[in-house]
């Protein structure tokens, strides 16, 4: 048998490099105030309908959904933005000293054409911050994602930043370009077209020649922007400028997702060709009100760690060392050998009975610093890497002997 299309295994060779982005995640985000929230697999549908939008591709096609016993809708959640607001309303976060910020870790599920670094079940890290709408968070965040993807390795980065507006402004500006699209339909690819009136936006994203060739004579959002949004956007752009983040400001960028507001963000590698992105985010300062919360203005991202994987040139990663391994070449030793096991921080036991070479060579293998082999009477401690070995005759004298 064979894993489902789409999904994959991470096999210990392959796994070292996640955990260690893991760690570091927890450790830059922990050390910058944000607390760490696991939202569940799966949610009601309408979450996503509401938060995500009816219009977007991940509701229209690419949600895993069904009905549980109750007959009620549910969906394997295919992003983690609408999960932690909701998770912020339920438990009265807004309460709260203000902002809260929040980060997470885990699977994903949404119903793509599998391809490079780009998977039917992925696993993704976001951060959130709620309850604040001042520019300093705008660079904040996306400096935290900058600074985690250059220690990952991630390769031939580049940052592209825009701007969307308040709600009222897109509104105003999204009639603007469905009359400019409806003008041109006839030289639209045929999916553009058919969202002109649910989401114009889209068209910006897609990869249709024809369609790009008309997108760049359409007016940008950015050039409609309220003099309080553009001031807000001029001071995030200064602020990346003081940290030495280098970025582009790209018109053209609207991220797939309706709750986005005023800032929006997105990081590429050129090392992964056409399919670049490797994580991105922005404002989305309405969504909590829209699910039933009090208003609050929030900011957020999320990366998938395959893609940060794959654009660090996807090599493996080398495991923590073991310090020990306990060889036990007889049998009746086992339980002594285990005793000592258990009182050892880094270490690993050979099988009971297996020829006394064939454990070192094991010992070998694992990266072992020091062999402890168990004897008739007593015990043997080797440095691996002197090659120097000497007799011990207590537990206690083979863990003095490694302190």
């Amino acid at each position: 048998m064979q894993a489902p299309k789409g999904t994959f295994d991470v096999l210990p060779e392959d796994a070292e490099a996640r955990l260690q982005l893991l760690i570091a995640a927890r450790q830059r985000l922990g050390a910058s105030g944000y607390g760490y929230l696991e939202t569940p697999v799966f949610e009601d549908t309408d979450l996503f309908a509401r938060g995500v939008g009816e219009s977007t591709d991940i509701v229209q096609k690419e949600m895993f959904t069904f009905q549980d016993q109750g007959g009620r809708s549910l969906t394997l959640r295919p992003e983690g933005t609408a999960s932690v607001c909701r998770a912020y309303i339920e438990h009265g976060m807004h309460k709260r000293p203000q902002p809260v910020r929040l980060w997470y870790w885990g699977p994903f599920f949404r119903h793509e054409a599998p391809q490079a670094g780009r998977f039917r079940q992925f696993t993704q890290m976001g951060a959130e911050v709620l309850g604040s709408d001042d520019p300093v968070i705008d660079a904040e965040v996306i400096a935290l994602l900058s600074d985690l993807l250059e220690e990952a390795g991630a390769r031939e980065l580049r940052l592209r930043v825009s701007s969307l507006g308040t709600a009222s402004t897109r509104r105003e500006y999204t009639d603007e370009l469905k009359d400019f699209l409806r003008g041109r339909a006839a030289e639209l690819a045929p999916e553009v077209q058919a969202r002109i009136e649910s989401n114009p936006l889209r068209a910006f994203d897609s990869s249709d020649r024809g369609t790009r060739a008309v997108m760049k004579e359409a007016p940008t959002l950015l050039s409609r922007l309220a003099a309080e949004d553009k001031e807000h956007f001029d001071e995030v752009c200064g602020l990346l400028d003081d940290a030495g983040i280098a970025y582009e400001v790209d018109p053209a960028l609207v991220r797939g997702l309706d709750y986005y507001t005023r800032t929006v963000f997105e990081f590429t590698s050129d090392a992964l060709g056409a399919q670049s992105g490797v994580g991105g985010g922005g404002r989305y300062d309405v969504l909590v009100e829209q699910l039933g919360g009090p208003p609050t203005p929030a900011i957020g991202w999320a990366a998938g760690i395959e893609r940060i994987v794959l654009a660090a040139g996807g090599g493996q990663a080398e495991p923590p060392s073991v310090d020990v391994f306990v060889a036990v070449p007889k049998e009746a030793r086992r339980r002594e050998a285990f005793r000592l096991l258990r009182s050892l921080d880094s270490a690993v036991m050979g099988e009971p009975g297996r020829s006394l070479k064939g454990q070192m060579k094991q010992a070998d293998r694992v990266g072992a610093r020091w062999t402890v082999i168990v004897e008739e009477e007593g015990f043997e401690l080797k440095d691996m890497q002197s090659g120097e070995q000497r007799a011990v005759s207590t537990p206690a004298e083979v863990l003095e002997s490694l302190r």
